[in-house]
């Protein structure tokens, strides 16, 4: 029996939980899961928008619910604790009140019927919105570190519940013994995800904007664009999220890519992926997050001696033909 054989068989013995299977990441993690020959079920309000998930068993549940929370994690072994309330800057910066209502209680009721459940092993999907606001004024800043995320001063609203999220994480280990692993995830990008409708991250909506341009026509920008950002590609995600879930390591780590470029950038980089000139008209009354923020993978690198490898170009690459193949079978309907 070969090594990857007896792994398979080994996996198949452990029964794993997703929720937000029906999203971006949660979606693509459920692929990875089952390829790799865990038995998996995927929990979701919804189910995923482009293609059917392959998950063992799929049930569309509302996890604020305590009864629901409590019949997802029923015979598991891992949680990967992906549900979350969310979406791009234009979405988190003017919905507060709902995102962390529904957030916090996703992740203190999935916490408590994890514990109540037996789970051994449990990850949850914070955010580098958790980082205070005073380290990302400059757009020329500072990779951000783990250690830095105190005194605390987090992006108002979701950068805040989920703070109040991996506190909760570490407690429950330290009170329960729940083994608890916490990732922060910088900007994560690829297919399959959100692309229009507001909830889209900058890459999405870039991409999205190229594609709909015609030779010479004109994309709208918010703020000037040399507010700065890192960006992860999807499949270094899902690749890091299952090597932090094996790893000893409890204490939040940074997940994401280390490059730092500007919205400017970006825009130029998906141009030539495109093949288009196009005019840029910049809005700054739009909202724009901080002025600059980015991943110190140090500490990632001793963890796990691995660090994303997929470059932003080639990433972009598989994102904006997937998203012009949307806008084109949009534009026939």
């Amino acid at each position: 029996m070969s090594t990857e054989d007896k792994t398979t068989k080994s996996n198949a013995n452990t029964r794993v939980l997703v929720t937000g299977a029906g999203g971006f990441i949660g979606h693509h993690l459920v692929n990875a899961l089952v390829e790799r020959g865990f038995w998996v079920r995927g929990v979701d309000i919804k189910e995923p928008e482009f293609e059917p998930s392959i998950a063992h068993e799929f049930e569309l549940l509302d996890l604020r619910r305590w009864e629901n929370c409590l019949r997802a994690c029923e015979d598991i072994d891992h949680v990967y604790n992906l549900a979350a309330n969310m979406g791009g800057i234009g979405f988190i910066s003017s919905n507060k009140a709902e995102i962390m209502h529904d957030n916090v209680l996703i992740n203190i009721h999935m916490l408590e019927a994890a514990r109540e459940r037996g789970v051994s092993r449990y990850l949850y999907t914070s955010s580098a919105c958790i980082y205070p606001m005073y380290r990302q004024n400059d757009a020329d800043c500072a990779g951000l570190k783990e250690e830095e995320a105190y005194p605390a001063d987090a992006e108002d609203g979701y950068g805040w519940e989920k703070l109040f999220s991996e506190r909760q994480c570490s407690h429950y280990w330290e009170d329960h013994g729940l083994e608890t692993r916490i990732v922060r995830f910088h900007n994560i990008f690829g297919p399959l995800g959100t692309w229009e409708g507001g909830r889209e991250k900058s890459p999405a909506a870039m991409c999205r904007k190229l594609a709909e341009a015609g030779p010479g026509d004109e994309i709208e920008i918010w703020g000037d664009g040399e507010q700065t950002r890192s960006y992860c590609y999807i499949d270094d995600c899902v690749e890091g999220l299952l090597r932090i879930m094996e790893s000893d390591h409890r204490e939040p780590i940074n997940l994401g890519q280390d490059r730092m470029l500007s919205i400017n950038e970006l825009v130029t980089i998906i141009s030539d992926i495109a093949g288009k000139e196009i005019k840029r008209r910049y809005d700054p009354s739009k909202p724009q997050g901080v002025r600059g923020r980015n991943s110190d993978n140090t500490k990632l690198r001793e963890v796990l001696g691995w660090v994303p490898q997929i470059s932003l170009e080639r990433g972009l690459e598989q994102t904006y033909a997937w998203i012009a193949e949307q806008v084109e079978r949009k534009r026939l309907r």
